[in-house]
């Protein structure tokens, strides 16, 4: 599948489910080979923290304390000091990491001229471009209080209405389109980091509503998707846990809690894994969306076949 073309509206939609359809094995099989491990410790990491959380809580209204987390907090603030920080530096490498895939895929898929590449060259293409993506991160971080500020005032003129609360998606797609084309363009290597930002930024202004709605109805569309994967599953499980309760039956506080906390714990792990699985659709998406705009602006795919045609003479 070509990802330099140009494209409309509905080919957004249509090419990255193509895509998704043609190398969507070989796309996932990678993602977790090089974010597996990182999200394996996340998840561990942070189903002991759920599982604590849940037993303090629960144990303590169980036990008619229902101060018990802020006691136990407060006693154990060394602790919780030193597992926040580990948690959070752990997290950011893999958000930076599983950021920076699906850009590096394409760039790789573009290269080889389709999925000929294997896992080690990706790693060596995240080796070559680790300067860049901290640079990236750095001037990414300096520019998000301007932009957080701007779209908190669009936003809360938008939630005036209902009309405009149904265009909330597009703030979030249009930020979110401009950090990951100006990441694309920036791993082009061929611009720095301020001159990719603004050059994305008139790729994107040509076809703005298109490309930000696309975007949008994506992220809509995974919220929704996640919304029904971890609701009905909690659904089920507090139907469960009373349906077969008989009239003037007393149930166990303790079991209660163990089912409680294994409700909980489930809802996390698949919301946990169905979102890092719809986080690659929605940035594969804003993928196709700059190679279309890259082809709209530059013909690379154009002159490639034109170089051919006169090859062939």
């Amino acid at each position: 599948m070509l990802l330099y073309k140009s494209r409309g509206f509905g080919e957004y939609f249509q090419d990255t489910f193509a895509f998704l359809k043609q190398n969507g094995k070989h796309l996932y099989k990678h993602f977790f080979i090089i974010n597996g491990a990182f999200l394996l410790i996340l998840m561990v990491m942070t189903y002991f923290i759920s599982k604590f959380y849940t037993d303090i809580v629960f144990g303590g209204f169980v036990n008619g304390n229902v101060n018990a987390l802020e006691k136990y907090m407060n006693e154990n603030s060394g602790l919780f000091a030193l597992l926040f920080i580990v948690f959070l530096i752990i997290g950011v490498v893999a958000a930076i990491i599983s950021y920076a895939f699906v850009p590096i895929y394409l760039k790789l898929y573009v290269k080889h001229d389709g999925k000929h590449f294997s896992a080690s060259d990706i790693i060596k293409s995240y080796k070559r471009n680790i300067g860049k993506i901290l640079v990236f991160l750095i001037c990414g971080l300096l520019i998000l209080i301007p932009i957080a500020i701007f779209a908190g005032i669009v936003s809360f003129i938008l939630s005036i209405t209902i009309i405009g609360m149904l265009l909330l998606p597009l703030v979030v797609g249009g930020i979110s389109l401009f950090y990951q084309g100006g990441l694309m363009e920036y791993l082009e290597q061929k611009k720095g980091i301020w001159e990719s930002f603004g050059y994305f930024w008139s790729l994107m202004s040509r076809k703005f509503w298109a490309a930000i709605g696309s975007v949008g109805i994506f992220f809509v569309m995974a919220y929704l998707a996640q919304m029904v994967v971890t609701f009905v599953p909690y659904i089920f499980g507090i139907v469960n846990l009373f349906i077969d309760v008989e009239p003037g039956y007393n149930p166990d506080p303790t079991e209660i809690q163990k089912t409680m906390t294994i409700i909980l714990l489930v809802i996390f792990l698949l919301s946990f894994i169905v979102g890092s699985l719809l986080n690659v659709i929605v940035q594969l998406n804003q993928g196709v969306i700059f190679y279309s705009l890259k082809e709209d602006n530059e013909n690379i795919n154009t002159k490639s076949d034109i170089d051919l045609i006169g090859e062939g003479e």
